[in-house]
């Protein structure tokens, strides 16, 4: 074990500290190079545990990295994992202030609202659809704890330091038009992301494991060798299909969903 149960909570200490001060903290990674996966998700567990005793309360989760692109840039063959609390959550008209974060990035998503229990370690894609009531277009807003790269060396974060961070997640914008999961090709679903009216990037959520339910299914499986499981009513963010785009005070995104509608947020 890396990790001693002090150095758990001293680092969570450091976490809650940047996110509160807006000042990231240096890679974990490199001042423990012989931690793992496990203790990755063990520091991110206990943050969230933090904040569940200050009064927050657990609404869903959220998987990243489940591009190829994404998985190999980070040497990493899965996705992985965070947690969203209840003071994460935004609608589709929202203004946040851009102060409020420290890198704030905009990516656009598929959420999964539950309307029963998923639990692995065999869930399938058709589990995950069987179990789903809603699915919601939204953007998830990522943002970086720890610093992204090294300011002296230039060297990049590692995953296990974005896994520590509860997968970079800060905050979600849902909108658009609600669907049943039977009623549209959710892999053909595809989004334009624009900020101040300059389409930044575009994407198919087919690029999400071949199908965003996939990675709901991953979740499930992967969360399961925690005794853990998805919960009726919660939301599940299935990954981004388009790449983090930079938000600013003073920017205003606009993603479009076709025919599952638009969602708009705005930075002060």
């Amino acid at each position: 074990m890396t990790f001693s149960k002090q150095e758990v909570l001293a680092i969570v200490a450091e976490l809650e500290q940047a996110e509160e001060t807006r000042n990231p903290i240096p890679h974990i990674s490199k001042r423990f190079p012989d931690m793992n996966v496990a203790e990755a998700y063990a520091i991110q567990s206990a943050w969230v545990a933090l904040k569940r005793k200050k009064g927050r309360r657990r609404i869903g989760w959220k998987i990243g990295l489940t591009s190829r692109a994404m998985q190999r840039a980070a040497g990493i063959t899965e996705p992985d994992y965070g947690q969203l609390l209840d003071n994460m959550l935004f609608w589709s008209g929202s203004r946040l202030n851009a102060s409020d974060f420290i890198i704030p990035r905009i990516e656009t998503e598929l959420a999964f609202q539950l309307k029963s229990p998923l639990k692995g370690p065999d869930c399938s894609l058709l589990d995950v659809l069987a179990a789903t009531d809603w699915v919601i277009p939204s953007l998830e807003l990522i943002d970086a704890r720890v610093q992204i790269e090294d300011p002296v060396t230039g060297e990049k974060r590692k995953v296990l330091d974005t896994i520590s961070d509860n997968a970079a997640n800060a905050a979600i914008i849902l909108g658009g038009t609600p669907v049943r999961p039977s009623d549209v090709d959710l892999a053909r679903v595809s989004a334009t992301l624009s900020r101040n009216e300059v389409v930044e990037d575009s994407g198919v959520a087919a690029a999400v494991l071949g199908h965003p339910a996939q990675g709901v299914a991953w979740l499930a499986n992967k969360i399961s060798h925690h005794d853990e499981q998805l919960e009726a009513g919660s939301l599940v963010l299935g990954g981004s299909f388009t790449s983090a785009i930079l938000a600013r005070a003073g920017d205003t995104f606009y993603a479009d969903y076709g025919d599952l509608g638009i969602i708009t947020v705005g930075f002060d």
